[in-house]
């Protein structure tokens, strides 16, 4: 790409130092032949003005031999004319057999006293003369110089004044070979770099620009292959997204209509027993009838955590912000579930933050985050345990801590634990009531706070869920969340 941009540009400057060597050919050409024959005109009036000189002497004695020794001496034909027009001596020709040089205005201007000249063919010889003639005593005296040797000279300072143009194109030559290699290589690098954002490698970079129109066509080329990079990575971003978003999408599908199909069939099949005369049996009909009813709770918490973990995950769910303390907030959910952990004989205990710490949250998002996290420690912490809440005034963020006694979670379980319908055991966890969506409305509550969650557990010895709350407004919008 390089050698034929190169190539292209030194066949220009090539191009047009040929033509302009040619214009100064032909411009050089038409000058120097007028000023040559200028120069020479004026030369020839001289000699003329010699022979004046010699004519006081009166011409018409000298001999045809001195008319050619004069003729020589004065470097051209010369011609002797009498006033009335008639040839009386020349250098070349008989004078009897040339015709009347009356009406020749070079020789008309002589025989009225002053200098004429002409350019014009010679009638006699058949060549084109140069003629200037000037008045003598013996009438007019012409001297004539073929056009060929004028030419010849002419034709001799335009080959010098050529030659001395060519010598001097050679540097010029050399400066545009130099140019054109720099230009070429840059302007390559350019199109080599066009090519490669074509091919989709957005990450390569033009590596010099400069300061003229290459450097800011590279410099736009950049900022094209970076913008371009930004999209390309934001689209392939987005695409990952759809996959996980569509895969989540199917499992979520599959996991609800598993979930849905237990309580549904338990439901259906206990009351075709009742229907096909159960409802008589008076040792199980009452039995039939509480499980229909806890697989009708079973999905009715269920339909319940799949309502709101779609109001959060479609930024439907509205939130409003305010600063709250967050001992007493945290005090007045321990206390909403007291009855449940007394149950199991169960100790609930806070450990509260520095007095007067504060939360900027959603009351109603913490209380139900608190509810999932302390009824599921209820449910795996044995009885006559110990459920501790801890809060902790960090920088800029209040932790949350809800830490049990209870049998604890495997180290592999624990980076699923907030998916949606992950469950360590699912039989128990069914048997339990839970619906395997808990875990995932804390953490998304969490986050649409400016918060986060976690996790920490030993199995035999017990589980520390935790989540965080900023301590000052973040600009975050009470429809939408993080």
């Amino acid at each position: 790409m390089t050698a034929r941009i190169f190539l292209k540009l030194i066949a220009s400057v090539l191009l047009i130092m040929v033509i302009v060597l040619t214009a100064v050919d032909f411009l050089a050409s038409e000058l120097t032949e007028k000023a040559y024959i200028q120069g020479l005109t004026l030369e020839m009036e001289e000699k003329m003005r010699m022979l004046g000189v010699i004519g006081e002497q009166n011409l018409l004695d000298v001999s045809p031999a001195n008319i050619r020794a004069l003729a020589t001496a004065a470097g051209g034909r010369l011609t002797i004319i009498a006033p009335d027009g008639r040839v009386l001596l020349d250098s070349e020709a008989d004078p009897a057999r040339m015709e009347n040089h009356g009406h020749r205005p070079e020789v008309q201007a002589a025989l009225q006293g002053r200098m004429g000249t002409s350019l014009r063919q010679s009638p006699t010889m058949g060549i084109n003369f140069l003629y200037v003639a000037g008045p003598v005593p013996a009438g007019a005296a012409r001297l004539a110089v073929p056009l060929r040797e004028v030419r010849s000279q002419v034709s001799k300072i335009r080959t010098r004044v050529m030659l001395y143009m060519a010598l001097a194109f050679l540097p010029a030559i050399l400066v545009a070979g130099f140019i054109a290699r720099y230009f070429s290589t840059r302007l390559g690098a350019i199109i080599d770099y066009a090519s490669t954002l074509a091919t989709g490698d957005f990450k390569v970079r033009l590596k010099h620009t400069g300061g003229d129109e290459l450097g800011t066509l590279a410099r736009q080329l950049n900022e094209t292959g970076a913008k371009l990079e930004k999209v390309f990575d934001e689209l392939h971003r987005e695409h990952v997204e759809l996959e996980k978003v569509e895969r989540i999408r199917k499992d979520f599908v599959i996991n609800v209509s598993h979930e849905l199909r237990t309580p549904l069939a338990s439901i259906q099949g206990y009351t075709e027993t009742l229907l096909e005369g159960a409802i008589h049996d008076d040792q199980n009909n009452v039995r039939f009838l509480h499980i229909i009813r806890q697989n009708a709770e079973r999905l009715g918490r269920l339909t319940a955590d799949l309502l709101t973990l779609s109001r959060i995950e479609m930024k439907s769910q509205r939130f409003q912000f305010a600063s709250y303390y967050v001992n007493p907030l945290l005090k007045d959910c321990i206390e909403s579930l007291e009855p449940v952990a007394a149950k199991k004989r169960i100790t609930l205990h806070l450990a509260p933050a520095p007095d007067r710490t504060e939360a900027f949250c959603d009351s109603e998002a913490v209380h139900q985050m608190m509810s999932n996290l302390l009824d599921n420690a209820i449910k795996y912490t044995p009885e006559d345990g110990r459920i501790t809440v801890i809060a902790e005034s960090l920088t800029d963020f209040v932790r949350v801590s809800v830490r049990d006694t209870g049998i604890g979670i495997p180290h592999e379980d624990l980076p699923r634990l907030f998916e949606r319908f992950y469950r360590v055991d699912k039989a128990r966890s069914r048997e339990l009531g839970g619906t395997g969506l808990g875990l995932a409305i804390v953490k998304h509550l969490a986050r649409s706070q400016g918060g986060d969650v976690g996790v920490e557990s030993v199995p035999g010895q017990g589980t520390t869920f935790w989540f965080t709350l900023p301590t000052n407004d973040l600009g975050l919008s009470e429809q939408e969340a993080l």
